[in-house]
């Protein structure tokens, strides 16, 4: 079989594998994410993967620079990248991703177990001069023009309360309508 052929075949796979579920998403028909933990797992991350023109006789091209892998550290991602590479040499020449992604997820604890989030923490210089104005801002309270203070006097009684239902529609107006 020709490279091309052993693509639509273990795409064909891939598909039929992974329809419904949330943690793959096929980018296009050579690219690939996998996801390996829950949304919510400090130790998840996403794993890019994407076939060269020869592939499954080269092996395919992986990287974490998804914006979802932020939170780890550079270290842990080579680390993660290594173990992966090595998956993929033991399985060059065959159709690999099913197992990729498998052994990724049944080794996601040993991959992440020297994992620490990185706090990507944007810091401020913060002088007396720039921190000022926004404390000293007040809060602008509404003006009225002369016309609306002049119609709330005339709707207010002589303590300066509105007459109970001032702003109750007429019902049978509405009923008619």
């Amino acid at each position: 079989m020709t490279a091309n052929e052993d693509q639509e075949m273990e795409l064909e796979a891939l598909r039929s594998i992974y329809e419904g579920d949330e943690c793959f998403k096929e980018l296009s028909p050579i690219s690939f994410q996998f996801r390996i933990g829950d949304l919510e797992d400090s130790k998840s991350f996403l794993l890019d993967v994407t076939w060269p023109e020869t592939y499954p006789e080269t092996a395919p091209e992986m990287s974490m620079d998804a914006f979802f892998n932020n939170k780890i550290s550079v270290e842990n991602k080579q680390l993660i990248l290594s173990k992966m590479e090595e998956q993929v040499e033991a399985n060059l020449g065959t159709a690999m991703m099913y197992t990729l992604f498998e052994w990724a997820k049944e080794n996601q604890e040993t991959l992440m177990e020297n994992h620490k989030p990185v706090v990507a923490a944007v810091t401020m210089a913060s002088s007396d001069t720039t921190a000022s104005p926004q404390k000293d801002k007040k809060v602008k309270k509404e003006q009225l023009t002369k016309a609306q203070k002049r119609k709330m006097i005339s709707r207010a009684d002589n303590k300066g309360e509105l007459p109970r239902g001032w702003n109750w529609t007429d019902v049978i107006k509405v009923g008619e309508v």
